[in-house]
């Protein structure tokens, strides 16, 4: 009798070969949709919340809007989707909201359908928390740094992807396309999550004590610090206000596209980079090294010429993004029992949102007080700065502190 492709081991078990194999295949398919859907139209989403708004803090507040409900809601879905035992269902409403979203973007006609409509993408980025631990639990916890690398190398390749059509799709049917066509795919991707394979694990009450101990971890939390430091860097530049600043230097659509899927490539390539030599060089000199080069691109944009000197800038961000992404996020992960680890990449993915929402919000307000290339300026050096200090405390908290 022939096997059914789904995963039915006991928890202590390994899933099945042919499981897990589709098991892969599937979620891969998935994340790849729920990005592309949620990356479509990102290029030239903040100058199309200028032309609406022509006011750069309140843009800020708009592109905030992103971080903000990521943050406050990844850290209890961790928990929720832990007590469940299951994650599929937070998968699946992830990309509803992906779609809702997207179309609520292409419709906004003020700033506060605006707000709304780029609030409800950051719900539906929530998501990528369960997402991102059931791929993991495919994989033994030696393997945690390589299993993040891979699904991190999938969201990077989707967004790309979407972020290189972007400008190309404006030219044909106005900005409109992307976000409809964005809601298309998250439908899409809706449908695949029936039926994806989840060993159901058993309901688990949380511990709010043992919860307690899990978020003050050194080792969980201060990965998760240097994360938010990172996410505020990219998405005060990269996805706020360099897409602008291009288009003072004279940027079209196209050019703002590039940039960013420019920025997007050169993280894929980081990704790569550090799935090949994590473990040969070390995480620690690899955070150390990438935030010099967070701060090396965001004082070129702040210095930049002219447009072309100012593709320099996406290179040194991305590289630096690349690596940091799937190195934070399995050093949070590392020494955390199974049952713990959703909520302790909710925490990680809710104290890195905070660095998504503060960038552009906080960002917005010192562009429009000092002029967008003194903000620029000053990010480059808070970022230089209070990286190092926190990276220093770092290296004494890789202890495996392992929950029971």
């Amino acid at each position: 009798m022939s096997k059914s492709p789904t995963l039915t081991t006991s928890p202590s078990s390994a899933p099945q070969i042919g499981s897990r194999r589709l098991a892969i295949v599937l979620y891969v398919t998935i994340g790849f949709l729920y990005w592309t859907s949620m990356y479509l139209y990102v290029p030239t989403l903040p100058v199309y919340v200028e032309g609406k708004i022509n006011n750069l803090a309140m843009v800020g507040v708009v592109l905030s809007m992103y971080g903000l409900w990521q943050a406050v809601l990844r850290l209890p879905l961790g928990i929720a989707a832990d007590w469940l035992g299951w994650r599929k269902p937070f998968i699946l409403s992830g990309l509803i909201l992906a779609a809702l979203g997207a179309a609520m973007l292409g419709l906004a006609d003020s700033p506060g359908s605006l707000i709304v409509a780029r609030a409800v993408t950051g719900l539906a980025a929530a998501a990528w928390v369960p997402m991102v631990v059931a791929f993991n639990s495919l994989f033994p916890p030696r393997e945690a740094v390589r299993a993040t690398a891979m699904i991190s190398l999938v969201s990077s390749g989707s967004q790309v992807l979407a972020t290189s059509v972007t400008g190309s799709l404006n030219q044909w049917g106005g900005y409109s396309l992307a976000f409809f066509l964005a809601a298309g795919i998250a439908c899409l991707g809706a449908l695949l999550v029936w039926p994806a394979p989840e060993r159901r694990r058993p309901t688990r009450r949380p511990s709010w004590q043992g919860t307690g101990r899990l978020i003050t971890r050194q080792d969980v939390l201060l990965p998760s610090l240097l994360a938010a430091m990172s996410r505020y860097v990219n998405w005060a530049t990269m996805f706020a206000f360099i897409p602008i600043l291009a288009n003072q230097l004279g940027g079209t659509d196209v050019t703002q596209s590039m940039l960013v899927t420019l920025y997007l490539g050169v993280t894929l390539l980081g990704i790569l980079g550090a799935t090949a030599i994590a473990n040969r060089i070390g995480a620690t000199w690899l955070v150390y090294t990438s935030f010099g080069l967070l701060a090396i691109g965001v004082g070129e944009a702040a210095l930049a010429p002219s447009l072309p000197v100012l593709f320099f800038s996406p290179i040194c961000l991305g590289l630096a993004q690349g690596v940091l992404n799937p190195v934070l996020m399995g050093m949070s992960i590392q020494y955390v029992a199974d049952a713990e680890r959703t909520t302790a990449m909710g925490l990680h993915q809710s104290v890195h949102a905070i660095g998504m929402f503060a960038g552009p919000w906080f960002s917005g307000i010192l562009a429009e007080a000092l002029g967008l290339r003194s903000m620029l300026g000053v990010t480059a050096v808070a970022c230089l700065m209070l990286s190092y200090a926190m990276a220093t405390r770092l290296t004494g908290s890789r202890q495996p502190e392992r929950s029971d």
